[in-house]
């Protein structure tokens, strides 16, 4: 597999799709990522961010049922696809060769 390069907030995104599993929905993601990483994120920019990675074939979604909650409108849920994990990991990975050994300089 050629590799895939990752955005910063792809990472999050999909970080936050494989923490909160197969119930993932835009709302749920983006209160994952401002919870955790203490940013400010627009429900837009994930919204962008996830229809990106479905276009890349990283990431799936299916439309659930409809909801009293919502006015029986239907959420659009999101899953990890192997591809994705695979294109995360090799994301990961490079981030921790590049930052090794800096601990000492920035305070890693």
């Amino acid at each position: 597999m050629p590799d895939i390069v990752l955005g910063e907030f792809d990472q999050l995104v999909l970080i936050a799709l494989i923490r909160l599993g197969h119930e993932a929905y835009g709302v749920t993601i983006c209160d994952d990522i401002a919870e955790r990483s203490g940013r400010a994120v627009s429900l837009g920019a994930v919204y962008k961010t996830l229809d990106r990675l479905e276009t890349k074939g990283l990431v799936a979604s299916r439309i659930g049922e409809p909801t009293a909650e919502r006015g029986g409108r239907r959420k659009k849920h999101f899953k990890v696809l192997p591809i994705g994990q695979r294109a995360l990991k090799q994301s990961m990975a490079a981030l921790k060769r590049m930052t090794a050994g800096l601990e000492s300089e920035v305070g890693l």
